[in-house]
Order: structure tokens, then C-alpha cells, then sequence
């Protein structure tokens, strides 16, 4: 085992740790949605995304068309093509099409975050066993929380189902105290999304197009409301 491959495992053990929360809290809440614990694990398997795997529980068990589908998780995981790109220029020449293929796979917040903070190149060593640990821990916390969810009590369930909910808004909540944009454009769509929630005819929106108007009007708005000067700050 190489010494690059090795450090990769360790840098992703803290993000595998972490995943292990959310993804326990997901687990629950399929299995408590009517999926199997299998079939909850397959999803985390093979998408490694927490807000859309939210997103798209919510479809696949209400029957949605896979095109509604496909443009839910389009604007919701477009940041990773972005931070795909940010990344290239950071491999080595050991990142061909093949390994960059692979990587993109589980090039998540946290993984991008740890490997653009690397100095220099990374190769692919170091990629392998930065997204190894990161996507069994979020397996694992899948599995724990959708058998978990077979056995514990119908209170303890409804309280832990909250924690993936406590995970959003800790991630929203700091940058939107700190920066008035982002402030602006969570509230904003809040808003609408409270609209399609209650109006009538509005809330016969299917949730999938509710996420992708709502995205896509909220953050236009902000953008036409709040641009980017020279220097990066709106």
C-alpha cells in the first residue's frame, strides 16, 4: 500500500465520521418511508448525496417521472460539475480519463474541501483513498439507520428522523448570518416554497419541480439582486 494511498484513508476517516450521522438519519427516515434497508443502502451506494438523496426519496416512492427526477438532481448536485472543474487543475498527470471518471463519483463537498487544500498535485493514489473511507461510512450509516429504524421504538424514530434537518440548517444557517446575499436568497426561498406549500394550485406542484423553481428563481434573483464585484464579493 502506498504511503499516498494511505494518507488519503486518513484524510477521508474524519469525513466518513461525519458522514455516519447524516447518513443513519437518511437510513431511518427510507426505512420509515416504506423502503427495505437493503434497497436504502443501494441508494446511498450508488449516489453518495445527501441533499438529493432527500430530494429524490420523495419521488421515487410518490412515482415520478424519471425526467422530474433527473432535472431535481441536476440542480440540485450541479455544484459538483463545478467543483469538478476547480479540481482538474489540481491532477497529476496519474489522473487520466478513466481515474477522473471514477473520482467524480465521490467528489463531494468534504472530499473536494480536503483535497484542494492539498499543496501541490494529487494523483490518483491519494484520491482512491480519500473517497474509500468516506463512501463506507456513508454506507455504513445507511445500514445502521435503516435497521435501526426495523427495530427502535416509533418515538425514538420520529426524534432521531430530525437530525438530517438539523444538518441543513447548520450548514445554511452561519453563512446566512454572516453574508446578506445568502440571507436574501434562503428567505427567498423559503418563501415560494411556503407558496407552493399552502396556495391553492400551487400545491398541486409535484416536490421535485417545487425544488428546481425555487433553486432557480431564488438564486437568479439573488445574483440580479447582489452582484459579483471585482474581487469575488458581491
Amino acid at each position: 500500500m502506498s504511503s499516498e494511498f494511505k494518507k488519503g484513508i486518513q484524510h477521508g476517516i474524519p469525513i466518513a465520521l461525519g458522514y455516519l450521522s447524516v447518513s443513519f438519519a437518511f437510513g431511518m427516515k427510507a426505512v420509515g418511508d416504506g423502503l427495505t434497508w437493503l434497497q436504502a443502502v443501494l441508494i446511498s451506494i450508488t449516489n453518495v448525496t445527501s441533499a438529493g438523496q432527500m430530494a429524490g426519496l420523495p419521488l421515487m416512492l410518490g412515482g415520478a417521472s424519471l425526467v422530474e427526477m433527473a432535472l431535481t438532481q441536476l440542480t440540485i448536485n450541479l455544484r459538483y460539475g463545478l467543483m469538478g472543474l476547480s479540481l482538474g487543475r489540481k491532477l497529476d498527470d496519474s489522473m487520466g480519463t478513466l481515474q477522473r471518471l471514477i473520482f467524480s463519483f465521490a467528489n463531494t463537498d468534504e472530499i473536494f474541501a480536503v483535497a484542494s487544500s492539498q499543496p501541490g498535485k494529487v494523483g490518483k493514489r491519494y484520491l482512491y483513498g480519500l473517497m474509500i473511507t468516506p463512501i463506507l461510512g456513508w454506507a455504513l450509516g445507511t445500514l445502521l439507520g435503516g435497521v435501526a429504524g426495523t427495530l427502535l421504538p416509533a418515538f425514538v424514530r420520529t426524534a432521531l428522523g430530525i437530525a438530517i434537518y438539523g444538518m441543513f440548517l447548520a450548514i445554511i444557517l452561519p453563512p446566512a448570518r454572516a453574508k446578506k446575499p445568502v440571507r436574501f436568497v434562503v428567505l427567498l426561498s423559503v418563501g415560494m416554497s411556503l407558496c407552493f406549500r399552502y396556495i391553492p394550485g400551487l400545491n398541486k406542484v409535484s416536490s421535485g419541480f417545487v425544488i428546481i423553481i425555487c433553486a432557480v428563481i431564488s438564486a437568479g434573483i439573488g445574483a440580479a439582486r447582489y452582484p459579483e464585484q471585482e474581487g469575488g464579493n458581491p
